[in-house]
């Protein structure tokens, strides 16, 4: 399933450049501080559905040296380290890449709270041509 997905972002990602997909993102988004990402520290799990089906993420986001980073890790992909983090609106951006069969993806992480009081998630692959969406739930610390 997230081979497919990737597969198919990996083509389009070859038509984008990065410095079209951060020009995007930087208009939208701000440096985010430890304060406005204290919502979003912690270990989820996303639960996102896209074109192809369903898929499951890890995300951690913490603070490190007073700086915001994060790691994401797929059912099927590596564990990708996350430094560039911003907040547009109340949503808390991260934004990284990774190699698939040697092409470069981008890839955007969107959490947003809903008014629900629970956690919308989105990732975007490839400036968006294949996106998913759903649910981010909070991993409860072991006591």
């Amino acid at each position: 399933m997230i081979r497919t997905i990737v597969a198919g972002t990996a083509l389009i990602a070859g038509l984008l450049t990065p410095a079209v997909i951060a020009a995007g993102q930087a208009a939208n988004a701000a440096q985010v501080t430890a304060v406005d990402a204290s919502p979003f520290i912690g270990d989820w799990t996303l639960d996102l559905q896209g074109p192809n089906g369903p898929g499951a993420f890890d995300l951690t986001v913490k603070v490190e040296k007073e700086k915001v980073v994060a790691e994401i890790t797929g059912e099927t992909t590596a564990t990708q380290p996350i430094t560039d983090v911003a907040k547009a609106d109340k949503s808390l951006v991260l934004s990284y890449s990774f190699i698939y069969e040697g092409n470069p993806v981008e890839a955007v992480v969107r959490l947003t709270p809903a008014t629900d009081g629970k956690m919308n998630a989105q990732i975007a692959f490839a400036g968006g041509a294949y996106v998913m969406s759903g649910n981010a739930t909070k991993k409860e610390k072991a006591k």
